[in-house]
């Protein structure tokens, strides 16, 4: 006998892949609407998010001074001016050397810039020098056609800059306050909320700022071994600068893409002029590997130990934030990814039935009655 389909089943699925689709997708559309809302108020949750990241990395030595006996504000003072003459030391420690050094760099840069125009002036290209003046002259009308555009370009420039600055001293008094402030946030927001999510929402908010705290710590390890090898090999080639490039290295590695190709772009340059093309070469081709081995390898095995998360996730969720958001997608994208992880873990603890214990009969208690 051939088996024939149940409508009443049938109905029955129908309607639950309805209900579930409908339900998917109000949650899609508030999902859409939180980040649209996100987005209008950029302007304070990038402050706030920079904010986060820092108190991440100065809390442990606030918390040792608290745990001394500091006043908290005295403490976050104490943690905030440390933070701020180590970030000016560090840009002393690239701005200076290479000031000190900038006539040399000059003069290599002037001299690569004759090879190269002898080079092209032999075989195979045989370039003259009145095709390179004229090439030269297109290139000056050019810039001189395209002034109104380069004068809108400056303008959004300095605005970028000047948007960083305040975003820079927003998110620095944030952190004071945060490393002032921040264990008794919790407590008030369990004050606030009613009900269950007086329970819910601390505890989430405990188990997010841990996860931070180790995607932070993280990535610190992380430049920490690219400021080690690549510097490693720019000493053994004989690259000047070498202290400021790795500094440099290991401060760039925060800022995921753009960071390694400005920090890698660096490193190249100042190997031609100083060391010529062959030198350059190999520094390129040290600065490949080690990022390779970085972003391939180092990265998403630290920050999976540490944040909880597959390596394989890791490496979709850095691509889809890119793809998204651009660097600063790339730079959300593991602690984000690791917060809804967070979020997914705790929702599937309280959804889950906790086990039944096996019933277990008393043993019933008796007087014998003689017989």
């Amino acid at each position: 006998m051939s088996a024939t389909l149940s409508s009443t089943r049938t109905r029955a699925a129908l309607r639950t892949s309805a209900r579930v689709s409908v339900e998917l997708l109000l949650v899609l559309v508030m999902a859409g609407v939180a980040l649209w809302f996100l987005g209008r108020m950029w302007s304070i949750v990038w402050p706030l998010v920079v904010a986060l990241f820092l108190t991440t990395l100065t809390w442990p030595l606030a918390r040792f001074l608290r745990r001394c006996g500091w006043p908290p504000a005295l403490a976050a003072s104490v943690v905030t001016v440390l933070f701020l003459l180590v970030a000016a030391g560090i840009v002393a420690l690239i701005a200076v050397p290479v000031a000190s050094q900038s006539g040399e760099l000059a003069d290599g840069v002037v001299e690569g810039i004759e090879k190269l125009r002898e080079w092209a002036a032999g075989p195979p290209l045989n370039i003259g020098d009145d095709q390179i003046t004229g090439a030269f002259d297109a290139a000056t009308a050019r810039i001189k056609d395209s002034v109104g555009s380069m004068v809108t370009t400056v303008v959004t420039g300095v605005s970028t800059v000047f948007s960083g600055v305040v975003t820079a001293v927003l998110a620095l008094f944030l952190m004071f306050f945060f490393l002032k402030d921040g264990p008794r946030f919790l407590p008030w927001l369990t004050r606030q909320l009613p009900g269950r999510l007086a329970t819910d929402v601390p505890t989430v908010a405990a188990r997010g700022w841990d996860t931070l705290g180790a995607f932070v710590r993280s990535q610190a390890f992380v430049g920490l071994l690219d400021a080690v090898f690549i510097g490693l090999g720019l000493w053994i080639l004989g690259v000047p600068l070498v202290l400021p490039l790795a500094v440099l290295t290991f401060v760039s590695a925060f800022v995921p893409i753009v960071g390694a190709l400005f920090a890698g772009l660096v490193a190249v340059l100042i190997a031609l002029v100083s060391n010529g093309l062959t030198d350059a070469l190999l520094v390129l081709a040290i600065i490949v590997v080690v990022q390779q081995l970085e972003g391939n390898v180092f990265q998403p095995m630290i920050q999976s130990r540490g944040l909880g998360l597959h390596a394989a996730v890791i490496l979709l969720a850095v691509t889809l934030g890119g793809s998204l958001a651009g660097v600063v997608g790339s730079l959300l994208a593991v602690p984000v990814a690791a917060l809804i992880a967070v979020v997914w873990n705790y929702l599937r603890e309280q959804l889950v039935d906790p086990p039944q214990e096996p019933e277990t009969e008393e043993p019933h208690s008796g007087v014998a009655v003689p017989s």
